[in-house]
């Protein structure tokens, strides 16, 4: 086979998950919106939660609204954003709007009168559609696009930008429904937030150790033998002593962490380790690059 042709096949695979999971999230989104969001006129953030405030105030489904609002974002964004972040996110932002429009009578085969366990289940729901349109490298337009123009042009921080458009999104809603649904609403933001933090970074969280010891041939061995992982030795010194010391490093899942600390300190009853929470680790006997 040409390697060339492979390579291509690769990069179609690549695209077509992303299309894929892109898609996937948007009607995760919209499924969240419709059946938990709307039902009890609560909001979501950036676009998304104006688009809610203008179909509460006129009727309009709020998918016509985020494409109708979306439009000068990406005319905007499309000279000042990465072309490819702008297509998948385009990409993001339609689907997003024709599964809002397809979606709007969920509500009516499936509800909840719990406003609480609504605003908690949407926003695991919400959250992890947003995830995974961000784990793939794209978005659904709005206050991403925005963030990130505003960020190259101005300097602005992305974060303060999404929140200052959050808090504009629940004070207008305290106005159009009461304090009570302004309140929820940043419970399910939060909620929100969080969820989609957790599938983006993802849950498995792994341990850096990092291990000062004069028995370091030995425990580098049996980390490598027992636990299976690999090990990088620094070159030290004590600042006080003057002492040359070597430093080993290693990372481990947090099923391993209680077995290799036993293993170190069985060689070694006076080894100093610092162990550390690592979100995301990938290549090297750990899972591989997400999309």
């Amino acid at each position: 086979m040409n390697v060339n042709k492979a390579d291509n096949m690769g990069s179609k695979k690549e695209i077509c998950l992303r299309i894929f999971y892109v898609l996937l999230g948007s009607f995760i989104c919209s499924i969240a919106i419709n059946t938990f969001v709307v039902p009890h006129k609560l909001l979501s953030g950036g676009v998304s939660g104006i688009a809610l405030i203008i179909q509460y105030l006129t009727g309009i489904n709020s998918g016509i609204i985020v494409l109708l609002i979306n439009v000068p974002i990406f005319m905007v964004g499309c000279k000042k954003v990465d072309k490819e972040f702008i297509l998948f996110s385009f990409l993001g932002m339609m689907a997003l709007s024709i599964f809002l429009m397809l979606t709007k009578n969920v509500s009516q085969i499936f509800y909840l009168d719990d406003v609480l366990l609504c605003t908690l289940v949407g926003g695991v729901l919400y959250g992890a559609g947003v995830g995974l349109v961000f784990k793939n490298r794209a978005s659904q337009g709005g206050t991403d696009i925005i963030s990130v123009v505003l960020k190259k042009s101005s300097g602005i921080d992305i974060a303060k930008i999404d929140l200052i458009i959050n808090i504009i999104v629940v004070v207008i809603g305290t106005f159009v429904n009461d304090i009570k649904l302004a309140l929820y609403t940043l419970v399910l933001m939060y909620v929100r937030s969080v969820v989609m933090q957790k599938v983006i970074v993802g849950v498995d969280k792994k341990k850096a150790i990092f291990i000062v010891t004069d028995r370091h041939n030995e425990i580098a061995e049996a980390i490598m033998m027992k636990i299976g992982r690999g090990v990088t030795i620094f070159h030290g010194e004590g600042a006080y002593t003057r002492d040359e010391k070597k430093i080993l490093y290693c990372v481990v899942s947090i099923r391993e962490i209680v077995r290799t600390k036993a293993l170190i300190e069985k060689i070694d009853s006076k080894v100093l380790m610092s162990i550390m929470d690592v979100s995301e680790v990938e290549g090297n006997g750990f899972r591989t690059k997400s999309l």
